[in-house]
């Protein structure tokens, strides 16, 4: 009876493996969320360093004013504006400081009045402080990563459709616009159900990814959509619910790798 027990325990201690249905541990793992990381860079900056891109700041005549920093904080959508409100809470006496009334006034809008000339060498002297970069990883994580985590998580999503969550979120936000990220997912669930709503897991991220591209399509600025058709749509259809390396895609032609 004893040997009996002792191997009833034994297997009951089995760790039984993730699935490939996208059962894994989730975008919010160390390592997936650094895969994440360099996923968008390679789409945002043309790299995989993502950590070099705190000082990242440009015009990239979206309309949004400056582009800057690990995730794209625009100053014409206010999460730029948000950031350094942050960083100046932490730190009041910061290079950026100066900026806040500029950053108010120009919000909404790809005005730089009040910025130029010196903003831009700023970002990049305050990107040097690891204040400033603990700031954007504070502000990455509420405003993006972690909604669309908890969001993902919540339709029944494994890995890699919490990173397309993430990316949506990242490039359209989530505003009441019809390209947000809530709409392109409203216009998701018009064609499939969610696994929480008992439908397929690729049947909803083939929708949701269709609805993406049409809602990237709606701005010039967002018209090549090999982020969508190169990348995420070569995991989902090679089956990597789980977003496991090694990974190959390519985004604006350009080829990229992960171990």
């Amino acid at each position: 009876m004893g040997i009996l027990l002792g191997l009833i325990a034994a297997l009951a201690m089995v760790v039984v493996p993730s699935s490939a249905s996208g059962a894994g541990s989730g975008l919010d793992d160390p390592v997936k969320k650094d895969i994440a990381m360099q996923l968008v860079s390679s789409a945002e900056n043309s790299s995989l360093d993502w950590k070099a891109q705190y000082g990242y700041i440009e015009d990239i005549g979206d309309g949004r004013g400056y582009t800057a920093g690990i995730i794209g904080f625009c100053s014409g959508t206010g999460d730029m504006l948000d950031l350094v409100e942050l960083y100046t809470q932490r730190d009041p006496d910061n290079v950026l400081a100066k900026y806040l009334p500029a950053l108010r006034n120009v919000d909404g809008s790809d005005s730089h009045e009040g910025l130029d000339p010196g903003f831009q060498d700023d970002w990049r002297q305050a990107a040097q402080d690891p204040a400033f970069q603990q700031a954007q990883n504070d502000e990455r994580d509420r405003v993006y990563f972690n909604p669309a985590v908890s969001r993902g998580k919540s339709d029944g999503l494994g890995t890699l459709g919490q990173f397309i969550y993430y990316d949506a979120i990242v490039m359209h936000g989530d505003g009441d616009d019809a390209t947000s990220f809530s709409a392109i997912r409203d216009r998701a669930r018009a064609n499939a159900k969610t696994p929480a709503e008992g439908g397929g897991e690729t049947a909803y991220l083939n929708a949701f990814l269709d609805a993406r591209v049409w809602a990237m399509k709606q701005e010039e600025a967002h018209g090549d959509t090999s982020r969508v058709d190169t990348e995420q749509r070569v995991f989902l259809n090679n089956g990597n619910l789980n977003l496991d390396p090694p990974l190959d895609w390519k985004v604006y032609g350009d080829s990229y790798h992960i171990d």
